[in-house]
């Protein structure tokens, strides 16, 4: 009996629906994309509709060669690959190379993982929903004419290797607006005043002071604040007036993929890639003991709030046994869903309940376990009932002015059993106190209107009074900028994680502290991006794409004529840019600072990450340095590290030096230029060749291309494209992983078997 094949993209997931789909069933993985836009041409003809020609992507003939051997001999073809834009536009590229074979082709949209979902999925199949196929289209076709038309001015302007995308550069622009924004601050003083107080009973509790004579009273001076010490000296403080009231701290929904990455990298600290990274896992299946490969939850990548109704009567279920009536409300809890979501989705949760993540624990990696724990506590809060505090805000008089003291207590936990939203604040304000900002106490003791109270001395008690100054906009971090490009419409919940690795890895901004801070480069390219292309790099027109976007999937917009009203204008402002956009490359400033090689005085020139200072006698002298500039526009030169390392230089027996030069870092003699020996780097990486002792160490072709292999070539001519990492695969313990570069995903950590299928997040 033939059986029938099911494709999947990735290997984890072909291994989990084997499981459920038994002997009948084979199921094979893509590994992604087969085919996209050509990498060596533009691929899209302008004369015709913007038509693009797609070829198999490099390494994966063989792929598709094995998927059409089966298909061949396939009673039914069932494809499976995610169920978002992407994975219906990898749908349609294999059933277009398998279309001439006359087997029944169908299309599954696999929500979950799960025995049950999965045998209703191949029950219940579809057809390739072509309006997802053309917004795919659609995106990829713009996203190529940016990059690949105006990447090449930005080469002749700036400097080669440089790139822009429509929707990365906006978020960079973004970056840089808050920089900006930060540059313009003007800091202002202001003081506080606080008293520690005592009732008739514990405990002893601050309170700040907020008016004077009935009015809002804004401390700016020192002076002014010796003044107040001085009017409150022997005051006597009472009770004036206590106000309480009960608030409800209500039920969260569960989540989608913007929340999701917000909450994962304010709670856990993980980048919104290493988030998207594991979620992916747990999606396709973990080995969970006796169970085998099971999917732990639902597509991590939608816009919906929408729980299935046997989810939810499993979890009502769940929560009346586990916590009790008052916990479980009436009717289930409702929530809005974003205009574009697509409701065919579900929100992200666990696909059981009763999997709760201690029971999960010793399965589960903890970075895995982490996230899981997270997903499944939001879910199991989001059909509880509410929280409810006490909140009692006292005002004291003292004289003429007023102190204001407040506290909490919480009532009722409700659905802060399991999830609380005590996080790290969203800090976008200057930092000036306003009325809420007065002193909160977890309590305060039982006051009474009239009772005077007793002022504590002490060394940090009395009346205390403090100087602040007014801060300018935090600098984002990944949670506030996720938050940020949701707000504003930049890019959709999917493409978030690829949208941060892309800026990071083409220095365009760097991470500070954990916040992002645009880099010169980035600074520079946002300027003349800005100047030139107004409506392409425009937040509100990224935007509108991005509805337009979701309009061709809903069927309302033609994907030709969208791209169409967008080329147009864009091919307009690229033809102008070619003329009018400064050209950088051979701009030179000159400086007051001698060469101590040669003295000539030293020129500011444009190189691969901003500025630096450059010997105007090259190539006969080719110091350079490092420098900055102060806010009088004065340089001051930074003096470089130099790194050493223990092996010794082979020809002369000086100490090698570890150099950057354009691929990497690479060992060098200090004697330089005197004795110009090199040599790789190693990467603490042993050649996996059979009796081979060698190391892994990076190259280069002719062609200036990166690659990796054995430091003992000729003899052992081991080589791979991608990037080795030092640590074995917890899967199929392979000595080492490796580091691969995606378009979608970015940078991903993977498996070097390609077989094994195991990825994480770098």
């Amino acid at each position: 009996m033939a059986k029938s094949l099911v494709i999947v993209e990735s290997p984890t997931k072909a291994k989990t629906l084997s499981k459920y789909l038994g002997r009948n069933y084979q199921v094979m993985a893509s590994v992604g994309h087969l085919k996209d836009l050509p990498k060596s041409k533009l691929g899209i003809d302008l004369e015709h509709d913007f038509e693009p020609h797609y070829v198999v992507i490099r390494g994966k003939s063989k792929i598709l060669k094995e998927i059409k051997t089966s298909a061949k001999k396939a009673k039914d073809i069932y494809l499976a690959p995610d169920p978002d834009r992407e994975g219906e536009a990898i749908a349609w590229h294999i059933a277009e190379e398998l279309s001439d074979n006359g087997t029944r082709i169908h299309r599954i949209l696999l929500n979950e993982i799960t025995e049950a979902a999965v045998k209703r999925a191949i029950k219940s199949p579809s057809t390739i929903n072509m309006k997802k196929v053309n917004a795919q289209q659609a995106r990829r076709v713009l996203d190529r004419l940016v990059g690949y038309l105006l990447s090449p001015l930005l080469w002749k302007k700036i400097r080669r290797g440089l790139s822009a995308g429509r929707v990365q550069s906006v978020a960079v622009r973004v970056i840089c607006e808050r920089e900006a924004e930060r540059d313009a601050f003007q800091s202002e003083e202001y003081w506080s005043i606080t008293a520690t107080l005592a009732g008739e009973q514990p405990p002893t509790f601050p309170a700040r002071l907020i008016e004077a004579n009935g009015e809002r009273l804004t401390i700016t001076t020192e002076a002014q604040t010796a003044q107040i010490l001085q009017d409150l000296d022997q005051a006597a403080f009472s009770v004036s007036n206590i106000d309480q009231k009960e608030k409800r701290r209500n039920t969260a929904p569960p989540f989608v993929t913007s929340r999701l990455q917000q909450d994962s990298a304010r709670k856990l600290r993980f980048p919104a890639k290493k988030t998207m990274m594991l979620a992916q896992r747990l999606y396709e299946g973990i080995e969970i003991g006796e169970e085998g490969q099971v999917g732990l939850i639902t597509y991590m990548r939608t816009d919906s709030t929408r729980i299935s109704p046997e989810a939810l009567t499993e979890l009502r279920g769940y929560i009346q046994e586990s916590f009790g009536d008052p916990y479980l409300p009436r009717e289930p809890n409702v929530y809005k869903t974003q205009k574009a979501a697509q409701e065919a989705h579900e929100a992200i949760r666990p696909t059981s309940v009763q999997r709760d993540p201690e029971s999960l624990r010793s399965f589960l990696e903890p970075d895995l376990y982490k996230l899981y724990k997270l997903i499944w506590n939001r879910f199991v809060a989001s059909q509880m009932t509410s929280g409810l505090d006490l909140i009692t805000q006292v005002d004291i008089k003292a004289n003429h002015y007023t102190f204001r003291a407040s506290g909490t207590v919480e009532k009722f936990a409700g659905l802060r059993r399991v999830y609380r939203e005590e996080t790290e604040p969203w800090p976008e304000s200057t930092g000036a106190e306003e009325e809420g900002a007065q002193s909160t106490n977890s309590s305060l003791p039982p006051l009474t209107v009239g009772e005077s109270l007793t002022l504590v001395e002490g060394e940090e008690a009395g009346i205390q009074s403090k100087q602040h100054f007014t801060q300018p906009p935090a600098r984002y971090n990944e949670a506030m900028l996720i938050r940020a490009m949701e707000e504003k419409g930049i890019g959709r919940p999917s493409t978030y994680a690829a949208i941060i690795s892309t800026i990071q890895d083409r220095h365009y901004v760097e991470k500070e502290e954990a916040r992002f801070r645009p880099t010169e480069l980035g600074t520079m390219v946002n300027q003349r991006l800005i100047g030139h292309f107004p409506d392409v790099f425009d937040v509100e027109f990224t935007a509108k794409m991005e509805s337009e976007l979701d309009g061709i999937e809903e069927g309302e917009k033609d994907w030709v004529t969208t791209v169409k009203e967008f080329y147009l204008p864009f091919i307009k402002d690229l033809e102008s840019a070619e003329t009018n956009m400064e050209d950088l490359k051979g701009k030179e400033e000159p400086t007051e600072i001698p060469c101590e090689k040669c003295g000539k005085l030293m020129v500011v020139k444009w190189g691969r990450h901003g500025h630096f200072l450059a010997c105007p006698g090259y190539p006969e002298c080719k110091n350079t340095k490092q420098f900055t500039k102060d806010e009088s526009g004065k340089i001051e030169v930074v003096e470089e590290q130099v790194e050493t390392s223990d092996e010794p230089c082979e020809k002369c027996g000086s100490t090698m030096v570890v150099k950057r030069g354009r691929f990497g870092n690479f060992l060098a003699c200090s004697q330089y230029p005197e004795c110009k020996t090199t040599k790789p780097l190693k990467l603490g990486v042993k050649c996996p060749a059979e009796g081979c002792k060698g190391d892994l160490v990076q190259k280069r072709t002719k062609k200036g291309r990166t690659f990796y292999s054995c430091s003992k070539y000729p003899t052992c001519k081991f080589a791979l494209w991608d990037k080795p990492v030092n640590r074995p695969c917890p899967q199929c313990h392979s000595p080492f992983l490796v580091e691969k570069v995606r378009k979608q995903a970015g940078t991903q950590i993977l498996c070097q078997k390609e077989e094994c299928g195991y990825q994480e997040a770098s």
